[in-house]
């Protein structure tokens, strides 16, 4: 894999990957960086459980420095109860507000635990923000609509028992990464079309918005990074099932397919140049920009899907926190 790669016509040369980025990508090996389908796709789950185990409460509480508790909360109202892990700086006098947040993995894979390490680090103790990571089911056992009602649940049953768990029920902002970002997004517009809980914010880190993969990105982006359209179709299909492709698919299913983007809350949305989720991203930001809305757009030159957490020393991934840090700081200055 080069840094520049040639996708067929007419799609052209793809942008240059960032060279501390191209050095952790080439260290994976090819075998790594092999495409999901639908037929290595539960070799390739019981792989990421195997490489993401789940930190224990013990691990999470890190020596005291965090209160860690597992939640067990209703589901929908057709679903199974559903976990919550809920987590906040120890001794912070509350409420607090909080970031109700969503894991990556494709829909398909990932779980709540895993992503706390990071989230308690980068953001609850500098910001002293509480935390609730949702554990959503999982594609293709458990097809749309049933993920995002889970998360949907989950921050009902958060907003309506904030003065127990000490955070502040006006100051709910949501977030994730990749399918966990592609959910926040759903999130947002199911709860407003509900009369839901109404978050002060959006955090969506290149979010998987577009269940129909043909932007100019998807193709450019062929074989390229390591997540690509062969991948997203793969795991759009084991999410959508027999509604994969169909024309009046929901907005809740895929945000990218809404045409009402008004009386959103504020969004970070963040994707990378050599990424194939580039364009949905963008064309959501602009989307929201036209309907009135405010989002703040970064595209980072030369990442591609998943860059930060592949290279976290890198220049670029840390440029990237940081950015995240500052609007969520402002957010909750508001």
């Amino acid at each position: 894999m080069s840094d520049g790669g040639v996708p067929p016509e007419p799609y052209g040369s793809a942008p240059p990957i960032d060279p501390e980025l191209r050095d952790a990508l080439a260290a994976l090996g090819e075998g790594a960086r092999e495409p999901l389908t639908p037929e290595n796709l539960a070799a390739r789950q019981e792989r990421d459980a195997a490489a993401r185990p789940r930190p224990t409460l013990r691990d999470l509480r890190a020596d005291g420095r965090f209160e860690v508790d597992e939640l067990r909360v209703p589901g929908a109202p057709d679903g199974p109860d559903i976990t919550l892990v809920s987590a906040r700086p120890a001794g912070v006098a509350g409420p607090l507000p909080l970031l109700y947040y969503m894991h990556g993995g494709g829909m398909i894979m990932g779980n709540a635990w895993s992503v706390l390490p990071q989230l308690l680090r980068q953001w609850a103790l500098p910001l002293e923000l509480a935390v609730i990571s949702v554990e959503y089911r999982l594609a293709p056992r458990t097809r749309y609509p049933g993920p995002v009602e889970d998360c949907y649940a989950g921050l009902l049953w958060a907003a309506e028992h904030a003065a127990e768990l000490g955070i502040d029920a006006r100051r709910i902002a949501i977030g994730g990464k990749s399918a966990g970002g592609g959910l926040a997004a759903a999130l947002a517009l199911l709860t407003r079309d509900r009369g839901g809980p109404t978050p002060i914010g959006q955090l969506l880190l290149c979010p998987m918005l577009d269940d129909r993969n043909d932007t100019f990105s998807s193709h450019q982006m062929a074989g390229i990074d390591p997540w690509d359209r062969v991948s997203s179709a793969t795991a759009w299909q084991a999410l959508l099932g027999d509604r994969y492709g169909a024309a009046d698919l929901p907005p809740y299913a895929a945000p990218a397919r809404a045409t009402d983007l008004s009386e959103l809350p504020p969004a970070y949305i963040e994707v990378g140049s050599a990424e194939t989720l580039r364009d949905e991203a963008v064309a959501y930001a602009n989307a929201l920009w036209r309907a009135g809305g405010q989002a703040e757009l970064h595209v980072w030159p030369g990442a591609f899907h998943g860059f930060d957490t592949l290279a976290p020393g890198a220049a670029v991934s840390q440029d990237a926190r940081e950015a995240r840090t500052r609007w969520l700081r402002r957010l909750l200055m508001r």
